[in-house]
């Protein structure tokens, strides 16, 4: 793990603020395009379950990036991790940037999101190895800093749409890259050097990705469902099997047994989940249904994207974490039915945005404190890697859904989420 050596006070913030402004476009990659995803359907030609892939792949990608590249921040260093990711970020950029079709573009998007990952995983990773005494302020800053790109993103999502392309709103994962030079001081050699588990490794990510295409089920012909599915079962019991062989492999067993690791990650696959399939299902209902533009979308959720960041920054513990996860799933429930209109739905987004913000303050800083310093990378990776999924469940869910159930329907069953995460939150004080 690269250390980042003790900050004199009046450097704290700014530790936190490179550290958010390396981690915070990886948002770009799920609100702002979300709220591009009518334009994209439109312009491609694209049916709207199989659009879901958009921002899918881009949640799964990014998880399995932040734990792939977690585990190497902790076997080679930090400032490796962040120069891969910048070669990665950059190439699929490139190719969302020039891609023909639907198929084309989500495979650009994977590759985008695998080197957002990578950046994400050494803003986590610095982050959670500043020095204790520090950290708590170091977290509060990069939480604030992330919310402050998630407050961004909608608006940034709506007037790239508008004024240039869709497809720049779906590239801005990548102006992470421009942090790398203000982080690259931070990063020390690692403390050692290991070989990565990369059998561990390949079993989480096949793992991970067969069982989020099973979601997706209803768009995939059978044999590739029954496929999908023996990749999953399998690759979940060989995983667990190299996981007990080898306790310090890809996957720690010390990381993934502990107690306050399982409910932070559950807490922040649920969160995430909800914000997921909001940012897929109400760009389309405020679009069709009440005929707002994509700037006019992204203007709305604005203010309340900014209350996410004033809550990270000030009030980000368990219980507020709970109040926002049950007021969101409530709202958003209750948007999804009809209820309160278009403002409706601006609302429940708002506070799953709040609820995002937070989370990461939170679960973060009770993960880090709770692991060894030599598995704080695994962990970190390992933590983020489960926020993801929750949220490609999300989106996956969603889109499945919207087809019987309309996206409003698929709203209201998806907000079951964050529900069930306000009521394991306030355990994220008591672990």
């Amino acid at each position: 793990m690269s250390l980042v050596h003790a900050p004199a006070q009046p450097a704290v913030r700014l530790v936190g603020l490179r550290l958010g402004a390396l981690f915070g476009p990886a948002v770009f990659g799920v609100t702002a395009a979300g709220v591009a995803l009518p334009a994209v359907i439109t312009s491609l030609g694209a049916d709207p379950a199989a659009a879901t892939w958009i921002l899918t792949v881009h949640a799964l990608a990014l998880g399995v990036g932040t734990a792939l590249f977690g585990r190497l921040a902790d076997a080679i260093g930090t400032r490796a991790v962040l120069w891969s990711g910048s070669a990665i970020a950059a190439a699929g950029a490139l190719a969302c940037l020039y891609a023909p079709g639907l198929g084309t573009l989500i495979a650009g998007r994977a590759v985008l999101a695998l080197g957002s990952g990578a950046l994400a995983a050494g803003g986590l990773a610095l982050a959670a190895a500043t020095d204790p005494a520090e950290r708590r302020r170091v977290l509060a800053v990069f939480g604030a800093v992330i919310a402050v790109f998630a407050a961004a993103a909608t608006f940034a999502g709506g007037i790239t749409t508008s004024v240039l392309t869709w497809r720049i709103a779906l590239v801005l994962p990548v102006l992470s890259v421009l942090a790398v030079p203000l982080c690259l001081p931070l990063a020390g050699a690692a403390r050692e050097r290991r070989p990565v588990d990369a059998v561990g490794a390949l079993l989480l990510t096949a793992t991970a990705t067969a069982g989020l295409m099973l979601i997706q089920a209803r768009t995939m012909p059978f044999a590739a469902v029954l496929a999908c599915a023996l990749v999953f079962l399998g690759g979940a019991v060989a995983l667990w099997r190299r996981v007990v062989a080898r306790p310090e492999g890809f996957v720690p067993r010390a990381v993934v047994t502990d107690r306050r690791f399982l409910r932070a990650a559950a807490v922040g696959a649920g969160v995430y989940a909800g914000l997921f399939a909001a940012m897929y299902a109400v760009p389309q209902l405020l679009a069709r249904e009440h005929h707002w533009g994509v700037l006019a979308v992204g203007a709305a959720l604005l203010p309340g994207a900014v209350l996410g960041a004033v809550v990270s920054r000030v009030a980000a513990r368990p219980v507020v974490l709970a109040a926002v996860a049950i007021a969101a799933a409530v709202a958003g429930a209750a948007a999804g039915l009809g209820v309160g209109g278009a403002w409706g739905l601006v609302v429940g987004t708002s506070l799953a945005t709040t609820g995002f913000a937070t989370t990461q303050v939170v679960a973060t800083g009770r993960v880090s404190a709770a692991v060894e310093p030599r598995r704080r990378g695994a962990a970190m990776g390992l933590l983020n890697l489960c926020f993801f999924v929750g949220g490609a469940a999300g989106s996956a869910l969603a889109g499945a859904l919207s087809g019987p159930l309309g996206p409003g329907g698929a709203l209201a069953v998806a907000a079951a989420a964050p529900l069930l995460t306000g009521l394991l939150a306030p355990g994220l004080a008591r672990d």
